[in-house]
C-alpha cells in the first residue's frame, strides 16, 4: 500500500475551499465574526498569505491524521512495522484479500465525520468554553471543521 501524497494535498487544500465558502458572510461569515469578537478592521489588519500558507501546512498536518483513521490497511501495515517487504506471507495473503477493502469515498466520508463529531467539536467546544464563547461560536468553528474532516476523508480513503 503506497502513500497517496497528491491526495493528502488536496485533502489539505480542500480546508481552505471550505473555508471560503463556509466563512462567506452570506453562510456563516456574520455569525462568526460576531461570535468571535471579529472585526473587518481586525481582519484587513493581517497578513493573508502567511494565514493561509500556514493554515494549509496545518491542514496537511491533519490530512495524514485522517489518513490513519480512514484506511484500516495503514493499521494493518504497522502491524509489520510498516515495511511490507519483510511481512510473513499471511500478511500478504491478507493484504491480497484485504488491501481495497472500504477504501471508497463513502466510507471515508464516514470516518472524517465521526472524527468532526468526536474529536474537532469536543476539542473547539472546550476552547470555547475557558475563551468564554458562545455555543453558536463551537457549532460554527466546530462544524466547519467536521465539514472539513468529512471531505478529507472521502479524499483521502477513495483517492486510490
Amino acid at each position: 500500500m503506497e502513500f497517496n501524497f497528491l491526495a493528502i494535498l488536496v485533502a489539505a487544500a480542500s480546508t481552505l475551499v471550505v473555508g471560503f465558502v463556509w466563512y462567506h458572510p452570506k453562510v456563516f461569515g456574520d455569525i462568526w465574526m460576531k461570535e468571535s469578537g471579529m472585526t473587518q478592521e481586525k481582519m484587513k489588519g493581517g497578513n493573508m498569505l502567511l494565514t493561509f500558507v500556514v493554515s494549509f501546512i496545518y491542514a496537511f498536518l491533519i490530512a495524514i491524521i485522517i489518513r490513519f483513521l480512514a484506511v484500516h490497511q495503514t493499521g494493518a501495515l504497522s502491524m509489520v512495522g510498516g515495511d511490507a517487504s519483510i511481512a510473513k506471507p499471511s500478511f500478504n495473503a491478507f493484504m491480497a484479500d484485504y488491501g481495497m477493502a472500504f477504501r471508497t469515498y463513502k466510507h471515508g466520508a464516514l470516518h472524517g465525520f465521526i472524527a468532526g463529531i468526536f474529536f474537532a467539536i469536543p476539542l473547539i467546544g472546550t476552547n470555547a468554553l475557558y475563551e468564554r464563547r458562545s455555543f453558536k461560536y463551537t457549532l460554527v468553528t466546530g462544524g466547519f471543521w467536521t465539514a472539513c474532516f468529512t471531505i478529507m476523508g472521502a479524499i483521502i480513503c477513495g483517492w486510490v
